[in-house]
């Protein structure tokens, strides 16, 4: 499991029959602290993920335990969007809008 943000989208209107309904996404990798790393990923986009948005993603054969992208020739899905996350006790990131449970918004 990966942390990304979505920085593009690829499109392709001539593809394999088993790719036709999904919803490609340029994903650039983040470390556990939210630096932007120099990588980048197209992943199959299975929640709906949105340019910017913070995401989790699979990579390998993990990205093809999916719902949608079971039995489909997927090396990268993107699972989640992240609402917030902590490192050692210190929020890293928090989705604009959402509160975190257990705090106060002036703490975060």
């Amino acid at each position: 499991m990966l942390i990304g943000k979505v920085v593009g989208t690829v499109v392709s209107t001539m593809k394999d029959e088993k790719v036709v309904s999904l919803k490609f996404q340029i994903v650039q990798e983040l470390d556990e602290r939210g630096t932007e790393r120099n990588k980048y990923i197209v992943a199959a986009d299975t929640i709906g993920a949105g340019q910017g948005d913070l995401v989790l993603f699979a990579s390998g054969s993990s990205a093809r335990q999916t719902t949608l992208t079971d039995g489909r020739p997927i090396d990268a899905a993107i699972f989640a969007v992240i609402d917030s996350w902590d490192v050692d006790g210190e929020l890293v990131y928090q989705k604009e809008g959402l509160e975190v449970l257990g705090r106060e918004p002036s703490e975060v």
